[in-house]
């Protein structure tokens, strides 16, 4: 278990991280999110090939993953469009809404008990992004794509756990990247299209960006998710994402001096969501 925490915490640092590159490339974010999944998929199939890792999975087992890639397109556009029309600090604030949609989405997929201690925890989450959105109307869109991409946060896992006992992590991966490169190429023009923006080929800057964050924040990160996954609840691996904000929000305020712009209320906000963390995980060391 201790193993699968620190795995799982440097899964969630990495996923920080990709908050600062999201600002540092200059494309849109669903041409962001197309070059990801694009390079993603190239740099896994390599892998998979060299280490002769791939195998061919049931049809029953492809169309789960296949359904899981459009979910993680889906969650990226939305995470990278709430920095776009907001910026980092909100979007990865935004985010911590997983652990309340994982409370209630988790027991009614896997057919568990709901926990009524993870509903409150869920629910001190949510009071925090409220207070935020409160204080700072300006940032609407952005903190509706980030709700929504904190929707897509909370299923992803949930799906990923039922998949592990059946697919290494790292084919897994592949599988639902390949899927969300396939799904995104097909709607792309009609998003381009609703969001006013251009195909656009990457260049200078972005193109090492772009690499930095399909190789060390995807593929990397992405296998010590899953590993973690095999021992630790989709709702304590999300609410673990919590602290996704926090180091992104400390990379924010360092990079782009985001800390200029807020109130105190800002602040509360994301105490109450740190606060959510820390008190299920003594929940989860007492018990």
């Amino acid at each position: 278990m201790k193993k699968a925490f620190i795995q799982l915490h440097i899964a969630v640092f990495l996923a920080g991280f990709t908050a600062v590159l999201g600002r540092l490339i200059s494309l849109s974010e669903g041409m962001l999110v197309w070059y990801r999944l694009l390079l993603t998929t190239v740099v896994l199939a390599v892998i998979l090939f060299f280490k002769k890792e791939f195998v061919l999975q049931s049809p029953k087992n492809t169309l789960k993953m296949f359904g899981i890639g459009g979910i993680i397109s889906f969650h990226w556009v939305a995470f990278y469009g709430s920095i776009k029309y907001a910026n980092i600090s909100v979007a990865l604030v935004c985010l911590s809404a997983a652990g309340f949609f994982s409370s209630f989405l988790e027991p009614i997929i896997l057919r568990k008990k709901i926990v009524f201690a993870e509903i409150v925890l869920g629910i001190l989450t949510i009071v925090g992004i409220y207070i935020i959105f409160d204080f700072h109307p300006h940032f609407k869109t952005g903190i509706i794509y980030g709700i929504l991409a904190a929707l897509g946060a909370a299923v992803f896992p949930i799906f990923n756990k039922q998949l592990l006992h059946a697919v290494s992590p790292r084919l897994l991966t592949f599988y639902e990247i390949l899927s969300g490169f396939i799904i995104l190429s097909i709607f792309l023009p009609i998003y381009l299209k609703k969001s006013n923006a251009i195909f656009s080929i990457a260049m200078g800057k972005d193109i090492i960006w772009l690499l930095i964050l399909s190789i060390v924040c995807t593929v990397i990160s992405f296998d010590l998710q899953l590993k973690a996954l095999k021992k630790i609840s989709a709702f304590t691996c999300n609410l673990m994402y919590n602290l996704e904000p926090l180091y992104g929000i400390v990379l924010a305020f360092i990079f782009f001096g985001e800390g200029k712009m807020f109130t105190i209320q800002f602040y509360i906000g994301v105490l109450l969501i740190m606060l959510s963390l820390l008190l299920q995980m003594w929940r989860l060391r007492k018990n």
